[in-house]
C-alpha cells in the first residue's frame, strides 16, 4: 500500500475536487496494484506559477506542465519519491480532452508513480510498457484508455 503525503498549496484543487484526498489515494493504490511498491509517495498539488518554477529549477524548461515526478534515492526507502501536479495545466487538458478533472487527475498521479518507480516514456518500448499499465490501473477505477 501507498502511503499519501498530500499538501495542497493551491487551494483551488479543494473547491474543484472536494473528495480530493479520497481521489488521490485510489489512484496511487490503482498504481500500485499494477506496479507493486509499499512506501510512501510525497503529493503537492499547485498551480502553473510554482510548478513551472520546479520545472525551470529541476528539468532546464522554463514552463507550466502538468505532472512532475522526483524519485527518491533507495537509501531513502520507504520514502518512494515527489509528485508535483499544476491546477491551471491540468484543468486546461482535461477540458481539452472533454473529460472529468478527476479523471485526469488520477491519470496523472497513475503516471507520476510510474515514473517514481522508474518507468518513463524516451523510446517507444518504454512508453508502450508504461502507457500499457497506467491503461490497466486506469480500467480498474472504471475510466477509459486515455490513449485513445
Amino acid at each position: 500500500m501507498i502511503e499519501l503525503d498530500l499538501r495542497v498549496a493551491e487551494p483551488a484543487w479543494a473547491e474543484a475536487l472536494p473528495a480530493l484526498t479520497d481521489i488521490c489515494q485510489t489512484a496511487l493504490n490503482a498504481g500500485a496494484a499494477q506496479q507493486t511498491a509499499t512506501g510512501e509517495v510525497s503529493l503537492l498539488l499547485t498551480n502553473d506559477d510554482e510548478i513551472q518554477a520546479l520545472n525551470r529549477d529541476w528539468r532546464g524548461k522554463d514552463k507550466p506542465t502538468d505532472v512532475l515526478s522526483f524519485p527518491a534515492d533507495p537509501v531513502d526507502a520507504p520514502f518512494l519519491g515527489d509528485i508535483a501536479i499544476s491546477l491551471g495545466v491540468t484543468q486546461k487538458d482535461a477540458a481539452a480532452r472533454e473529460i472529468a478533472l478527476d479523471q485526469h487527475l488520477s491519470h496523472l498521479l497513475i503516471h507520476g508513480y510510474l515514473h517514481l518507480l522508474g518507468h518513463d516514456h524516451k523510446d517507444d518500448t518504454e512508453a508502450a510498457e508504461m502507457e500499457s499499465l497506467e491503461i490497466a490501473a486506469l480500467a480498474s477505477l472504471g475510466w477509459p484508455d486515455p490513449y485513445k
